[in-house]
């Protein structure tokens, strides 16, 4: 099946347009048979924010997954930032893993850590030595509207700012591309859209971001690019899209 795919022309001159994610002809079988992935062609360029969306089971997940090199791709070539994560070494992993933040549905927050501990977990990892740590975090802390939740521990917080601290998290690093995963399924809806305008702030400081969501309400009122996966494949990527086209009830 052929799908009109919402890119932009790459062109080798100008790094701007060239995709910081591609994927060339991915898919995804497990072992036990089940094909997760078919023929997975896309590009995402640097500031997109992009909306994936499909059914519980449609790929969403594997698609994250294959792109943080967590699984391999059974088929085709996944590149970010122009470097080809299917045949990347285990060694080279952490360096490509730090191009990326992200956040899930649970959160993943240390309970015996304070917020601002939580948040410079995080640099301690990926960048032991960090210099202003401290101020590092503070200013991460501010950009979520934290800053004064900074000695708290994560029960001593709603769901809404849990999800918050793990943005914050995900971000003091200062990620090229932001990954979220069914950020708002655990959320009420008036803490969802606060959630989702953070990333969009985000987005707005220019780095792009991807997230996987169930949230049509979200999708529709916020008209950003949205790719739909069904069965595993691609069906729609289309510029200022919603959850569902008109006529669709599958997604």
């Amino acid at each position: 099946m052929s799908v009109a795919l919402a890119q932009r022309p790459a062109l080798a001159s100008d790094p701007a347009l060239r995709p910081v994610i591609s994927f060339h002809g991915v898919g995804k079988t497990y072992p036990s048979g089940t094909v997760a992935l078919r023929d997975i062609d896309l590009a995402i360029y640097q500031r997109d924010f992009v909306f994936l969306v499909g059914a519980s089971g449609a790929g969403k997940s594997t698609l994250v997954r294959l792109l943080i090199r967590d699984e391999p791709a059974s088929s085709g070539r996944i590149f970010v930032d122009g470097q080809e994560v299917t045949r990347m070494s285990r060694r080279r992993l952490p360096k490509l893993r730090r191009k990326f933040g992200i956040v899930f549905q649970d959160y993943k927050l240390l309970a015996t850590l304070t917020v601002g501990q939580n948040v410079a977990f995080a640099l301690q990892v990926t960048r032991p030595g960090q210099r202003h740590m401290r101020e590092k975090v503070e200013e991460t802390l501010w950009i979520v509207g934290l800053e004064d939740k900074i000695d708290k521990f994560p029960d001593e917080l709603s769901g809404g700012e849990q999800q918050r601290v793990a943005i914050a998290r995900a971000l003091v690093t200062r990620p090229r591309i932001f990954l979220a995963d069914e950020p708002t399924g655990n959320l009420d809806p008036d803490t969802s859209w606060g959630i989702v305008q953070l990333l969009l702030q985000i987005n707005h400081r220019g780095t792009t971001v991807l997230m996987a969501t169930h949230n049509r309400e979200v999708v529709d009122l916020v008209r950003r690019r949205v790719i739909a996966i069904e069965g595993g494949r691609v069906i729609r990527d289309e510029q200022e899209g919603q959850y569902l086209r008109e006529g669709e009830t599958t997604v």
